[in-house]
């Protein structure tokens, strides 16, 4: 078996983005998008049917709605081509906004709804900020299930499994290149500093029984997948998932829920505490406003791209 054959015994794979071919040739059994992701794919000629349509068919609603429409669009697309669950991320500009993110969070499991997709077959995906981590606790509760994202710290991850968030996704890859650029030395291998960090959070979990899943995301290099060989799900890009394809060779599982629990203290995380520990991260600091960013900047130029449509 090649490599990949090899993880899917140990991890359930998820296919990291927007292209339906790519999932369909991959076959895994999840599939995650992003506004980043989403505006890629708008540009390929055989997805731009989608946003035409979305575009046409809702000549009333405003911008925003329309974006909706088209994410609603992609993962009920994608869904034809996965067993299980699409993720679908929330305007990142809501990040700061926990009421807001609530309504948008139900808004979209509506529109699944009338698409005639089951809510359990869905994960809204939110920014790990301390109002998305609440927004994701009150969804929860009502049976809307979240994954939470540009997650990059201990602390954020207790308050997701505290929260009940059904999952979240660490980003290996850009705790790597932060430690990359701040220290100028390469990492490789179980030395890789976004490794250790969901390493860290996986035992975390397993050794105080929290059901919340861990989905490491993110990655740079096949490396860093193959440590994390066991954890419970990888959202993993066409090209990484294609090396792992091409590649012959063992893969050795890493990561196992059954093993001895590791030494850790349980912390408790309130809101003054989490403030405090993510601001004592700078990496995690720097990473998540960066990423609200990032995101936010993609979801204008999709809206720019749908304003110049009508």
């Amino acid at each position: 078996m090649n490599q990949l054959e090899q993880l899917k015994q140990f991890t359930k794979v998820v296919a990291d983005t927007g292209d339906f071919q790519s999932i369909k040739q991959y076959t895994p059994l999840d599939a995650t998008t992003n506004p980043s992701l989403i505006l890629k794919a708008v540009q390929k000629p055989e997805y731009r049917p989608l946003l035409d349509k979305a575009v046409q068919d809702n000549p009333g609603l405003s911008i925003d709605e329309v974006v909706d429409r088209l994410l609603i669009a992609f993962g009920t697309e994608i869904l034809k081509f996965v067993p299980g669950r699409v993720s679908t991320e929330i305007d990142a500009a809501l990040s700061f906004d926990t009421e807001a993110t609530v309504a948008k969070g139900r808004e979209l499991i509506a529109l699944y709804q009338a698409a005639g997709v089951s809510r359990e077959r869905v994960l809204i995906k939110i920014a790990s900020t301390w109002e998305g981590i609440r927004a994701s606790e009150i969804l929860e509760k009502e049976g809307i299930r979240t994954n939470m994202t540009l997650l990059f710290s201990l602390c954020q991850a207790i308050a997701c499994a505290e929260a009940g968030s059904q999952l979240i996704s660490p980003f290996v890859g850009r705790i790597y290149d932060w430690y990359k650029k701040s220290t100028g030395q390469e990492y490789t291998g179980a030395d890789d500093p976004g490794v250790q960090s969901v390493k860290r959070i996986y035992d975390y979990y397993r050794k105080f029984g929290y059901n919340t899943e861990v989905m490491g995301a993110s990655f740079r290099n096949t490396s860093q997948i193959l440590e994390l060989a066991g954890c419970d799900l990888l959202t993993i890009s066409p090209d990484l998932l294609q090396k792992l394809a091409d590649t012959e060779g063992a893969v050795e599982r890493k990561l196992d829920a059954d093993a001895a629990p590791v030494d850790m203290e349980k912390l408790s995380v309130d809101e003054k505490t989490f403030r405090f520990m993510l601001n004592e991260d700078a990496m995690a600091t720097e990473k998540l406003a960066e990423g609200i960013r990032a995101f936010c900047v993609d979801s204008a130029k999709l809206k720019q791209m749908i304003a110049g449509m009508r």
